[in-house]
């Protein structure tokens, strides 16, 4: 992505690099100790001496015997002074004929306002802490190009303080929620990454190959049976921020490695989940924001209040006419479908369960502004939830849909072995017959069931998504600081 431009401004600064060295100045430092960050030494008293700050140089006004340059760092900008009389002169030389924009400086100075109102650290001394070789964007334009945004996000993160903010929060967002989770009496565990099985939820896998162990492994979909070995064990509460990886489509709210939340509650059923995901979101959002009410996509959103419940079969009876219960196999459904002129891809291979999903993502989803749970999915969607048990063909499962995306998706956990063999048989036959969602057998995680398990109620969020959606970002790259992207060839 270099331009001619730019090699020419790189070989100009690689010239300035040589003339520091032949000055005596380290162009790239060990260390600088600096006393505080440019936010906190604006909020310090005129007259306070001896603050030491650092900082990239993103604007300079320099002039005969006194400079002013902007310094940015983390928390953000801040004006210092440099002045020949109290530097000297051979050091101001360096800021006057080699210093660029771009290049750090760690400032020594005392605290005062110009006439013009602007808090500044007058240097008494200044340190070169590294030296640039290619020029920053454009000052006034900064970088607004969304593919450049996501390839050279460092760029990005330096020119639109939007950007730093946003991940700022993202950072705050995940220590929030598990220092929540740690106080509900919740343990943080690990669980593996390569895996034997694709398990855990219904989807396509990252595939790959162990070398050492001369065997084909998967890259985790999904941490949840390992957690609920955990409560095997005997934790009671488990959570992870699990890296996940499916080997699906790309859209907004889809990508193939992103960040999973997963926790699991021995003695809890969805109920009793139901009630703490709110809770819980609620406490975030009033943490983060200090409201409940954002702005998503042009539309205010209330995440205050007691959040509608909506079954599975109502929701798609209402949306396209359509009584899943009334088609009890694949090809019944397919052929109601058919009738009502939906269209969905793929149709022809997929099993009843990922049948249903589809349909519902294409008639239903997308109109679901509020919060939302989604209650009492088809048994044969939900291969490791628990049966109802005053209606076996659906599953204890909610879901949680915020404007238009999927944000939770939780279970009263399938805990009776027996059942659970069935149902990944099941998955296993629909696999063979092409379906590249379905699960496969998993017979160590049946061994570990068989050894008993109590009630269980687990959850997962995409963090990715959770945190796109309340930052009112259209695209779950706009909150991954470096996604994926096909190398510029």
């Amino acid at each position: 992505m270099s331009t001619p431009d730019d090699n020419e401004y790189r070989q100009a600064r690689l010239a300035k690099l040589e003339r520091l060295r032949e000055a005596g100045v380290n162009p790239y430092p060990e260390r600088y100790e600096r006393t505080c960050m440019l936010a906190r030494a604006r909020e310090l008293d005129d007259g306070t001496e001896g603050v030491r700050v650092a900082g990239r140089v993103m604007t300079a006004r320099v002039m005969g015997k006194l400079s002013f340059l902007t310094l940015q760092d983390q928390s953000g900008r801040m004006q210092v002074s440099v002045r020949q009389d109290d530097v000297g002169k051979e050091d101001y030389k360096v800021i006057k004929k080699l210093l660029d924009i771009g290049d750090f400086l760690g400032i020594h100075g005392d605290v005062y306002t110009t006439r013009t109102g602007e808090k500044t650290v007058a240097a008494r001394d200044f340190t070169f802490l590294g030296k640039t070789l290619r020029p920053l964007p454009e000052k006034w334009h900064g970088i607004s190009d969304k593919e450049s945004c996501y390839r050279q996000r460092y760029l990005d993160l330096l020119m639109n303080r939007e950007t730093m903010d946003r991940f700022l929060l993202r950072s705050r967002l995940i220590r929030t929620m598990r220092s929540l989770l740690e106080a509900e009496g919740f343990i943080e565990v690990e669980t593996p990454v390569l895996q034997t099985k694709a398990s855990g939820a219904a989807a396509r896998p990252f595939k790959s190959h162990h070398n050492a162990l001369d065997m084909p492994i998967y890259l985790r979909i999904a941490p949840e049976t390992w957690l609920k070995r955990c409560i095997v064990g005997g934790f009671d509460k488990v959570f992870e921020f699990a890296r996940c990886f499916r080997n699906e489509g790309m859209d907004p709210s889809h990508l193939q490695d992103f960040t999973m939340l997963e926790y699991y509650c021995a003695y809890w059923n969805y109920e009793d989940n139901m009630a703490f995901t709110e809770k819980l979101i609620q406490t975030v959002l009033r943490d983060l924001f200090g409201t409940l009410e954002l702005e998503i996509q042009g539309e205010t959103i209330d995440f205050g209040g007691t959040w509608p419940r909506v079954t599975f079969r109502e929701m798609i009876l209402e949306d396209c006419g359509i009584d899943i219960d009334a088609h009890e196999t694949a090809d019944a459904l397919r052929e109601a479908i058919l009738a009502q002129g939906i269209q969905l891809e793929d149709a022809d291979r997929l099993g009843r369960g990922n049948l249903i999903d589809h349909l519902y993502k294409a008639v239903s989803r997308p109109k679901l502004k509020a919060p939302t749970f989604i209650t009492k999915h088809p048994i044969d969607l939900s291969p490791l939830a628990r049966r109802n048990d005053d209606n076996p063909r659906v599953a204890d499962r909610f879901q949680l849909v915020v404007n238009g995306w999927e944000v939770v998706n939780a279970y009263s956990e399938l805990v009776d072995p027996i059942d659970q063999r069935r149902r990944l048989e099941e998955q296993s036959q629909l696999k063979s017959g092409g379906d590249e969602e379905a699960m496969e057998m998993d017979e160590d995680y049946l061994l570990a069931m068989e050894h008993g398990m109590p009630p269980i109620s687990g959850w997962g969020m995409g963090i990715d998504r959770f945190c796109a959606l309340i930052t009112n970002q259209p695209n779950l790259r706009d909150v991954v600081l470096f996604p994926l992207m096909k190398p510029v060839e």
